[in-house]
């Protein structure tokens, strides 16, 4: 299935951005009509850092390679595993949920820092979000730290790339 992830392009922009829309109000989710925007599309795609998953030509599923600084000089973060890169908006669409599509986007997010040369990835995850952390507890992830961000509450989990399930 991994063949169906491509780098998202400028044509992908109004399904992603619904893809988006599509989370709001969703148990945990943290995100809202400001954010992630157009503004956060045009980010990612200018670093080709945007990636989906497509079945029959509809995107089921987005996630992003992050660079965002605040995240990135949070002190938790393992320096060993530098230089680190931060996997984020990780998206399934609702009808879609429960499939596994969220496992096979971390598998692919991951693989692609590691092609990108990252030693680790972190991620900050809902301190609540229950789903989310067991689901990074598979891979490996540990929680590092906890930190209050974007006026949310977060733990803080990370995972050195070279050693993968």
């Amino acid at each position: 299935m991994n063949n169906n992830i491509v780098m998202a392009c400028e044509e992908d922009r109004e399904e992603i951005l619904s893809l988006y829309k599509a989370q709001i109000g969703r148990e945990y989710c943290p995100w809202s009509e400001e954010y992630p925007s157009n503004e956060t599309i045009d980010f990612d795609l200018s670093r080709d850092a945007l990636f989906v998953l497509k079945e029959d030509g509809k995107i089921k599923a987005s996630i992003s390679i992050d660079d965002d600084e605040q995240v990135n000089d949070l002190p938790c973060w393992n320096k060993e595993l530098s230089p680190e890169g931060e996997l984020s908006r990780l998206a399934v669409l609702p009808g879609e949920q429960n499939k596994g599509y969220a496992r096979i986007m971390m598998s692919f997010g991951m693989d692609e820092l590691r092609r990108r040369g990252y030693r680790g990835t972190h991620i900050l995850v809902g301190k609540h979000n229950i789903k989310a952390i067991r689901s990074y507890a598979v891979f490996g992830f540990k929680m590092v730290g906890e930190c209050f961000m974007y006026e949310h509450d977060y733990l803080c989990y990370e995972k050195e790339l070279t050693s993968f399930l």
